[in-house]
């Protein structure tokens, strides 16, 4: 801001045009807008009025969230440098919405063996990398600690490395194979080094709806269970939602509201991820596996996604990430003027959302973010996993991160997924037929 100029001034009357603005709208639409500022949480019932807004309404729906925002966590727009490493891709479940897993008997499938895993986390710390986010299929007959084992295998390797690792769909299975309970798995998680899980497996926290896109995933109960579990034994997570399919506003709205429930029990979340459903080569719209699926949701729907999120977990969940995987950097720069404060990360590897068709890349140097953050005029930071700073981006800076000189070369240096599932130095063969030759490719 230039000198001489009073920003309490400036807040003032930036609120007060924005009072006078919603004193125009429609009525119940500034009630619960007016609410909203107040710092007062709204109920499912306007949140799903909220999302019926078009024209100045949705317009003012906007602006309220980034006032939230900006009450909030100020102008900071942060981003954390990590590299994703999705261990297999062979999975016993079959959801509608994954394009990523294969069956055992595919020639795609793939098992990184642990010292691959550790080499690619230290690669990433070479690069500059402070999180590794390890996330992958489950595979059949799985044993019960490898989760476990990889913790151990990496922390081993690299102690100052965060570990965001293992969704609770993975802790479950985890537990099961292990025939404890997912307290005592994340207990032994927590123990081997574990940093924070990804709250993920959530889809949309509606159990009939679950039940029609992703049948035997992990229950609504199962997931709380976990994710309560974590937090209690101080091992935070985060929080998401995947639209854009065959849910309703209701429900999306129903899923923020069990999100801040939980937030006001247990403190745990460090914060949330709407995650637009990317259909391209989605089982269940490529095959039609399920009835009236949309091909992903709309410019507006992704804008009033992030907004209500905002405006009904501002006073609970104080980060909104926009997940540049899945809408690209466009309109995940727009969506910094509507609540959101955070980038995600750089992720190197991202092959979940790649398989699926997303067309936006596998890699997010830093300095595209920081170019992205000051187009919007807000202020660049890089964080760690749980929202510490690490650095903040201030001044104008000629900065060059590790991951800013990999050039064109992405895939030479880091491989990429499609290049993974045609290698046959990492082919997933099943434990009965590696006992039944003698043979291990782990």
């Amino acid at each position: 801001m230039p000198e001489g100029i009073d920003r309490s001034e400036t807040d003032r009357t930036q609120a007060g045009s924005l009072s006078a603005l919603i004193g125009q709208l429609e009525p119940n639409t500034a009630g619960i807008l007016d609410k909203a500022l107040a710092a007062e949480d709204i109920s499912v019932e306007e949140a799903v009025f909220l999302f019926e807004t078009t024209g100045a309404e949705f317009a003012a729906l906007g602006l309220v969230a980034d006032e939230l925002r900006r009450r909030t966590v100020g102008d900071l727009v942060t981003y954390v440098v990590n590299r994703n490493i999705n261990f297999t891709n062979v999975c016993i479940k079959r959801c509608g919405f994954c394009a990523f897993s294969r069956d055992f008997r595919e020639e795609e499938g793939y098992f990184l063996p642990v010292n691959e895993i550790v080499r690619r986390a230290r690669e990433a710390w070479d690069y500059g990398a402070t999180e590794v986010c390890v996330q992958a299929g489950l595979p059949p007959q799985m044993e019960g600690d490898l989760y476990i084992q990889l913790c151990e295998a990496i922390k081993g390797e690299l102690p100052d490395m965060h570990i965001h690792g293992f969704s609770p769909e993975e802790v479950l299975y985890g537990s099961v194979r292990s025939r404890c309970t997912i307290r005592e798995y994340l207990e032994g998680l927590r123990d081997a080094g574990v940093g924070s899980l990804p709250g993920t497996s959530a889809e949309v926290l509606d159990q009939e709806l679950r039940d029609r896109i992703s049948p035997g995933r992990i229950t609504v109960e199962q997931w709380k269970e976990v994710i309560t579990n974590a937090h209690d034994l101080g091992i935070p997570t985060t929080s998401t939602v995947m639209f854009g399919h065959v849910e309703t506003n209701e429900q999306i709205a129903r899923h923020i509201a069990l999100l801040r429930d939980i937030q006001k029990s247990t403190g745990g979340f460090t914060e949330f991820v709407p995650l637009s459903f990317v259909n391209s080569e989605a089982p269940m719209f490529l095959r039609g596996l399920v009835d009236n699926v949309r091909s992903g949701p709309t410019g507006m729907d992704v804008v009033k996604v992030h907004a209500i999120a905002r405006i009904m977990l501002n006073n609970w969940i104080p980060n909104i990430q926009a997940s540049w995987v899945k809408e690209g950097s466009r309109m995940s720069q727009l969506l910094l003027t509507t609540g959101v404060n955070d980038l995600g990360g750089t992720l190197i590897n991202e092959s979940i959302s790649t398989s699926a068709g997303a067309q936006h890349g596998q890699l997010m140097r830093p300095s595209e973010f920081r170019q992205m953050i000051r187009q919007a005029g807000r202020i660049p930071a890089e964080r760690y996993t749980t929202y510490g700073l690490k650095r903040v981006f201030d001044q104008e800076d000629s900065q060059v991160d590790p991951l800013d000189l990999v050039g064109d070369n992405v895939e030479e240096i880091f491989g990429s997924y499609n290049r993974l599932v045609k290698l046959d130095t990492f082919r997933f063969e099943h434990p009965r037929h590696t006992a039944s030759t003698g043979a291990d490719n782990r």
